[in-house]
């Protein structure tokens, strides 16, 4: 009966998913790259050759492409570690909803390599990059300004620069030039 049960299961989320791909008209290799499979990955799942799969990440990540709660997934078991959602991350969610853009949408606007990193970060398991100009690309996809993107980018830096043992506290005025020099360098470019 386990077995009957457990096939019932992956019918639904194999179904699930195929119904998505074709509502959306989404690729297959596409959705692969988003969630950072192989493509005969995706077709097994959806064929059933294999069982749907049960980790964590690769369920959140199907599920952020999709648009859904992990937890719809009968096989997602919640992951000890709480996945934290930052403001950073809030933020981008409220613009990409001003924009009426759904998630595949969204993710269609970056390069292929980039996009697993985008799902990464809708789903909160990465910051935002530290690259700016990744973190600019964000906001000419999301018609953010630069000075508004900046704010996320400088607190991301310097959190780094913080756990990498950068003590703000003595080093104020170098840390106060550096990012005054980001700034105007920022501003420039807007300009």
């Amino acid at each position: 009966m386990t077995a009957k049960k457990d096939s019932l299961i992956t019918v639904k989320s194999s179904e699930k998913l195929y119904n998505f791909l074709e509502e959306t008209n989404l690729h297959k290799k596409d959705f692969a790259q988003m969630i950072g499979v192989t493509l005969s990955y995706v077709y097994n799942l959806i064929d059933e050759t294999i069982p749907f799969s049960t980790r964590s990440t690769t369920l959140e990540r199907i599920a952020t492409v999709m648009d859904i709660s992990p937890e719809e997934f009968t096989e997602y078991k919640i992951p000890q570690d709480p996945i934290l959602i930052d403001e950073t991350t809030n933020f981008i969610r409220e613009k990409q909803r001003e924009k009426n853009l759904s998630t595949v949408q969204f993710l269609k606007s970056f390069p292929r390599k980039q996009r697993l990193e985008i799902v990464d970060i809708l789903r909160g398991a990465s910051p935002i990059p530290l690259d700016w100009e990744e973190v600019n690309i964000i906001a000419q996809v999301l018609d953010i300004s630069k000075e508004e993107m900046y704010v996320f980018w400088e607190k991301r830096l310097r959190d780094v620069l913080k756990v990498s043992g950068f003590n703000f506290e003595n080093n104020s005025e170098l840390a106060d030039a550096m990012f005054n020099c980001a700034r105007e360098y920022i501003h420039k470019m807007t300009n």
